[in-house]
């Protein structure tokens, strides 16, 4: 089975959080990582506000279901150390998001070892966070609007990491 776990960089909505965390648990992730301003639950030795921090979590919890007590995740500061120590770590980095050089996400073969990568809600991932990654993914659309939310493309890319055979 594959391993897979989640970069949440700068994702805005708690909403989009809690159910990024449901998502992930019910797709077998290993790990979710949030980097950025993406808000996360309550941890130990929390340093934020307390009522900044239990509100956030009160936010996201409401749509995690209680998944963030069920899967590991952790806030990592820096996401371009998190990057580095994923590669050495023998992940594949892979950014959903939509660039001239993507693969369309039905083309996509996911490797052993992957760590996906996800952006914020509308302007998507930096373009020095792309350079950084080792292939970029997008989903296909066919109606006018341009992209899905975050969420519901990462359960895509996830159901493809989790049920595309091994080449």
């Amino acid at each position: 089975m594959r391993e897979v776990v989640v970069i949440a960089h700068d994702i805005r909505s708690t909403h989009n959080v809690g159910a990024l965390l449901r998502t992930a648990e019910c797709m077998g992730v290993r790990h979710v990582y949030f980097t950025g301003y993406t808000p996360y639950p309550s941890e130990p030795n929390d340093e934020r506000l307390p009522h900044l921090r239990d509100k956030l979590s009160r936010q996201i919890d409401k749509t995690a279901l209680g998944a963030s007590q069920l899967i590991p995740w952790t806030r990592a500061v820096n996401i371009y150390k998190l990057i580095e120590e994923l590669k050495d770590s023998g992940y594949t980095i892979v950014a959903l998001e939509q660039t001239t050089d993507s693969i369309a996400l039905p083309m996509w073969h996911p490797p052993e070892k992957v760590a996906i990568l996800l952006g914020r809600e509308v302007e998507g991932i930096d373009g020095d966070l792309l350079h950084l990654c080792d292939t970029v993914v997008e989903i296909p659309q066919f109606g006018h609007k341009e992209s899905l939310n975050v969420v519901q493309a990462a359960a895509m890319a996830l159901y493809q990491a989790r049920f595309v055979p091994f080449s």
